[in-house]
């Protein structure tokens, strides 16, 4: 598996461990992905990237809203909100990340870890976040 791909892995779980569990998990972060993955490249892109996302989490959210018709944060499971909140992060805040990447490794952790119905989702989610981000720029 390629690094970034096993970092978005574990910094989406750690965004989800920070959606259920608080933001007081933050600090213990760094030990969950020592204990997940050996490789420092690995754990240090997860931790920028899970750090960032919950740094920047009201802009996130506000560009997944602007972009769910008739859907509301809350409605959506805490796995495809993690995986959208990184997603737009990068979308957002990573300009050496190019936006197909980010959105279809996006789509492949939708795949991985939720419903069948996550991908398709995910990537028309993405898709607006993506014309929004556009038209802003």
């Amino acid at each position: 598996m390629d690094k970034r791909t096993r970092a978005r892995e574990l910094a989406m779980q750690g965004l989800y461990q920070l959606d259920v569990q608080g933001p007081d998990l933050l600090v213990q972060l760094t030990e969950f992905f020592i204990e997940n993955d050996p490789d420092d490249l690995v754990r240090k892109l997860a931790s920028v990237w899970t750090k960032g996302t919950w740094e920047n989490l009201t802009q996130c959210d506000e560009l997944i809203i602007a972009s769910t018709i008739k859907w509301q944060l809350s409605r959506l499971s805490a796995v495809d909100k993690s995986i959208l909140r990184l997603a737009v992060y990068q979308l957002k805040f990573c300009p050496d990340i190019p936006p197909r990447v980010a959105i279809n490794e996006a789509i492949e952790l939708a795949k991985k870890f939720s419903t069948a119905q996550s991908p398709a989702f995910v990537n028309g989610v993405l898709d607006a976040v993506l014309r929004k981000l556009k038209s802003e720029r």
